[in-house]
């Protein structure tokens, strides 16, 4: 009988379960007791970024751009019934992601947790390709190409990316382009499934109205023994320069829309959870809603409330990035640099500091009643090796010491770039 871990949080009173499979799949549970809904993923360690099949032992294969969001759209397919005809027959909303790192598949049901469940386990394990319906896919996936090229802030996300990155794959769209995924067969989507898609690569987690009992034994009926299979993600040798400093698209759009990011050495494979929400709140210092740097570019303005920012990270990049909509991109970013040169001569002010760390605690606290969130948190925690406990422990031991010691060597300038898409009638 598997061995069942339990993680326990005492300041919220709950625990999640985790259990290493006799299949190799990492099984976590996180009962809900009260909660009418439950909800399921399972997730491979397989995205976009990865461009190479390497397995150990062997030789690296290169593969075309978008393969692992190409293999998502197929896998739902089968000879009968496909998996969203089955899911819609039992109640269930079902739906599927691919992101630089990662795919996943997941449902959402309050009823037949059971059958759902077994759905799911049951389309992952039994791919069903051909040329043919490949072929088909190619066209429906070169439409959705060419529709992100005309999304202004899919297109200003992506241009700012090849700014900063020479070699990293994370600057290539996750679909792929129409080139790359002319040379994707039905051949090449068993090769990638059988190597990625191993159970030792994948993981399960399931929220809400479930018990562990119930979810091991629809596991140990539905998951089929297969030989272990060790994929690894080869070093891309990403130099720490940038590429280019700044890159400007014009587009059919009234306000110009601007990003701008800082790229970031790796000298480890990914950036670990203090490192993470030590940079959430250096952003809010910088420019959150309650700083003097966000209501003063409110007031004159230069930006709307749309603006915000996001830490890009994953295995082998990290970037911070603002970005919204501005009549004036460069004064923004010329803004943003000034006050991040201020902070790391002052240092951070420990009281700002502290009412940022309760603020983001007190979010993160409130964020375990969605299931939804939870079941992919603890996909996302344990594919970056975390606990999903962890950052709440982080949050009450992390100091504003510590955050001036990240901002030594974060958001620096030598290392930035700008990335403007604007109307026909400006020069940026």
């Amino acid at each position: 009988m598997a061995k069942v871990i339990e993680h326990r949080n005492a300041l919220l009173g709950d625990s999640y379960y985790e259990v290493h499979h006799r299949t190799g799949l990492t099984i976590l549970v996180y009962p809900k007791p009260g909660y009418s809904t439950s909800y399921a993923v399972i997730g491979t360690n397989y995205g976009s970024i990865d461009d190479a099949l390497k397995v150990r032992g062997g030789e690296e294969k290169v593969l075309p751009w978008g393969t692992a969001h190409f293999l998502e759209h197929k896998l739902f397919e089968s000879e009968e019934l496909d998996a969203f005809e089955r899911f819609a027959e039992t109640g269930a909303s079902a739906n599927a992601y691919t992101t630089f790192d990662r795919t996943c598949y997941l449902f959402s049901c309050s009823s037949n947790f059971r059958k759902n469940l077994e759905i799911l386990l049951d389309f992952v394990q039994h791919p069903y390709f051909t040329q043919q319906t490949v072929e088909k896919e190619q066209g429906i996936i070169g439409q959705e190409i060419r529709m992100y090229l005309d999304e202004p802030g899919w297109q200003v996300l992506f241009n700012l990316l090849k700014c900063l990155y020479h070699k990293h794959p994370v600057k290539v769209d996750i679909a792929g382009t129409e080139e790359s995924i002319s040379h994707i067969t039905a051949d090449l989507l068993y090769e990638c499934y059988e190597s990625f898609y191993n159970l030792n690569n994948m993981v399960l987690a399931c929220a809400g109205n479930v018990t562990v009992d119930e979810v091991l034994d629809i596991c140990d009926s539905a998951l089929s023994q297969t030989e272990e299979v060790i994929v690894e993600r080869p070093d891309k040798g990403e130099p720490a320069d940038i590429v280019e400093p700044s890159i400007a698209q014009e587009f059919a759009v009234t306000i110009p829309t601007f990003a701008l990011g800082f790229k970031e050495t790796h000298e480890t494979p990914i950036r670990n959870m203090k490192e993470r929400i030590l940079t959430d709140i250096l952003m809010d210092v910088v420019a959150g809603e309650s700083s003097e740097l966000y209501e003063r570019l409110l007031s004159e303005g230069l930006i709307d409330t749309g603006f915000g920012y996001e830490y890009f990270t994953g295995p082998g990049y990290a970037t911070v990035i603002f970005e919204g909509r501005s009549r004036d991109p460069e004064k923004v970013a010329e803004a943003i640099k000034a006050e991040i040169r201020k902070l790391r001569e002052t240092g951070v002010d420990p009281v700002v500091f502290d009412r940022l760390r309760k603020m983001n605690y007190g979010k993160t606290v409130m964020s375990y009643n969605d299931i939804d969130g939870l079941a992919n948190g603890l996909v996302g925690a344990y594919m970056n090796g975390a606990e999903l406990f962890e950052e709440l422990d982080l949050y009450r031991e992390i100091t504003v010491e510590d955050a001036n010691e990240q901002l030594k060597h974060q958001m620096l300038e030598e290392y930035c770039a700008l990335s403007v898409v604007h109307g026909p009638d400006e020069t940026i």
